[in-house]
């Protein structure tokens, strides 16, 4: 069973392309929380490279930002591949299934490069996904 929740914050804007076939994908990373140590001192935070497909990938561009809390769900994937000077390069991604926005901005607050009826439609959709998950 290869399955994989976590809960985190964005390091940067999501980054979108496409396939040559025209299919979307976004990447980005999320901080994820160590938690404390038991003198309370954190541990610190492991960085995640996550990677979003189709749709909801072109959604995650659109409505995250960095610092936005998200919960992720997916799978890992482990991959390699061999650099110009032959060095061979082990990656691992966790592959998600379902983003969740944990904490959408307050109503009105400017999100990245919309327009102000992108504002509002993203408005409306924050006060639909608190019921209904994208």
């Amino acid at each position: 069973m290869n399955n994989v929740t976590l809960l985190g914050r964005l390091t940067r804007d999501p980054e979108c392309r496409y396939t040559q076939s025209q299919k979307a994908f976004c990447r980005f990373t999320v901080a994820v929380d160590r938690g404390k140590d038991r003198d309370g001192n954190d541990k610190g935070a492991d960085f995640i490279p996550v990677v979003v497909w189709d749709r909801q990938a072109e959604t995650c561009e659109k409505y995250l930002s960095k610092g936005r809390q998200v919960a992720i769900e997916g799978r890992i994937q482990t991959g390699s591949y061999a650099k110009d000077d032959g060095t061979k390069v082990y990656t691992t991604d966790v592959i998600a299934n379902r983003v969740e926005i944990i904490d959408w901005p307050e109503k009105g607050e400017h999100r990245g490069n919309q327009t102000p009826s992108e504002q509002v439609v993203a408005d409306s959709f924050a006060a639909i996904s608190e019921q209904v998950p994208f």
